[in-house]
């Protein structure tokens, strides 16, 4: 395993992050994997090396929480020795208070994810989507001063259009309050449209990337046009655009020619770009671990990444709000 900083923060994370929403309550969501299923699958990471892992309050109505909070506790000696994040935006009740980024919601919010969790502070505490109803002030003001309270370490932000991470961070700065150190968006060989501007501004900035969904939830994996029980379940959610088929097949191509699985391989895609800190990889079976863990170790030429990259065809961006 490699380890890199988060952008320029100091902060220091496994180039593997292994995203915790399959895991929780298959109760209240039936494709998640309860305590028992999910230990498995997050101990191969932590054997593997893997200290980094991404979860969030709503995944699960805070299920996902309290599993990654007990695996964590159970699997590591040390609090110090991972790295723990999770998001804020999402309703977590019912009241008209209960969800985006005002500074009463995300104090609630914290303090609710610090129990689920079982932990005195949270290392990565992101912005799941932008709240235009907010102002990004208040939001920005709000995580500075948990970050001074010693409830987070560090701030994210998650996928959003690229003016918006621009002003918040202007905000920031020019309040003399905490930037954001990441930034978690949807990138894959499937959808590539954060390299228009996304990309750029978090490399010219030295924001972290945090790619997730690196595999198209299954598209990529070497199931052919195949997805995850969790892509399935939620229909229209999991888009397809024309001239995908034609990227899973150079997908396979490559992957052929190197002799390694196709996930192996988009997962290395992923990992090569400049601006990418680390990749948040979904596991439901050990042998995905497997598979993410080794991709660290794949090199691509020029000609590969030029072969994969090539089928792709410019599409809609969609899922900021």
């Amino acid at each position: 395993m490699e380890y890199v900083r988060l952008g320029s923060s100091g902060l220091k994370v496994s180039r593997i992050a292994l995203g915790m929403m399959s895991y929780g309550d298959p109760a209240r969501l039936a494709w998640s994997l309860d305590l028992d299923a999910a230990e498995p699958i997050v101990r191969r990471a932590v054997e593997g090396g893997v200290t980094f892992f991404d979860t969030a309050d709503m995944y699960g109505d805070g299920a996902s929480e309290e599993v990654t909070g007990r695996l964590l506790r159970k699997l590591f000696a040390r609090r110090e020795d991972y790295v723990l994040a999770t998001k804020v935006y999402y309703p977590t009740g019912a009241g008209p208070n209960d969800r985006g980024l005002s500074r009463g919601h995300i104090t609630a919010a914290v303090e609710a994810s610090l129990r689920r969790l079982g932990t005195d502070h949270i290392d990565l505490y992101q912005i799941h989507r932008w709240d235009p109803q907010t102002p990004v002030g208040e939001t920005m003001a709000v995580l500075h001063d948990l970050i001074r309270a010693g409830k987070i370490r560090y701030a994210g932000a998650s996928l959003m259009y690229a003016w918006q991470f621009a002003k918040a961070q202007h905000v920031a700065r020019l309040g003399r309050r905490t930037p954001f150190v990441s930034m978690q968006t949807r990138y894959n060989l499937l959808y590539r449209e954060e390299e228009r501007e996304m990309l750029p501004l978090c490399a010219d900035q030295k924001v972290g990337v945090l790619p997730y969904s690196p595999l198209a939830r299954g598209l990529l994996s070497g199931a052919g046009s195949r997805a995850t029980a969790r892509a399935a379940a939620e229909g229209s959610r999991s888009r397809r655009a024309d001239g995908d088929q034609d990227v899973i097949d150079a997908l396979h191509a490559g992957a052929r020619e190197r002799a390694l699985p196709p996930a192996r391989v988009a997962l290395a895609w992923t990992l090569a770009h400049p601006a990418v800190s680390a990749s948040i990889v979904g596991a439901t079976k050990p042998h995905h671990v497997d598979d993410a863990l080794a991709a660290v170790e794949v090199t691509l030429t020029p000609q590969e990444k030029d072969l994969l990259e090539r089928p792709y065809r410019p599409r809609s961006p969609y899922g900021y709000t």
